[in-house]
């Protein structure tokens, strides 16, 4: 199987052998994911051998339609969908909430819960959110 996202292969012979990627190096949130991953395919009686690779390099230019729409469900304001190096530069003039929906947000902070995401505010509902950088 082959993929564009933090999952890029698994194959399965007398291992099941999975690569994966992280979004940031040194992302936190790897450890959480391997672990759920052996989970998942401990009913195979297969050993797993889980590998991190870094290249290519992940984007969110990556994310799904089904992934940014997950985002917004767990409250993440996911970035833009203009892929990088295609057209114009987009001028970000505020992230929709994904609580309300109302353009009018405001940064706290570029760094939030993790490095990945920065935290935002909505002026209209009063609700701060995260927002998942464009990489």
């Amino acid at each position: 199987m082959r993929s564009a996202h933090l999952l890029r292969s698994v194959e399965v012979t007398d291992v099941v052998d999975v690569v994966i990627t992280p979004t940031y190096s040194g992302c936190p949130a790897m450890d959480a994911i391997a672990d759920d991953l052996r989970s998942a395919l401990s009913p195979l009686g297969l050993p797993v051998r889980i590998r991190t690779v870094l290249s290519p390099a992940w984007t969110t230019d990556m994310i799904t339609p089904a992934g940014r729409a997950a985002l917004e469900s767990y409250g993440i304001a996911p970035p833009g969908a203009v892929p990088h190096g295609e057209g114009p530069t987009p001028l970000t003039l505020g992230v929709v909430c994904p609580q309300c929906g109302s353009i009018d947000t405001e940064e706290l902070s570029r760094f939030g819960s993790t490095s990945c995401k920065a935290l935002w505010r909505c002026r209209a509902c009063a609700e701060p959110f995260d927002h998942f950088k464009a990489l």
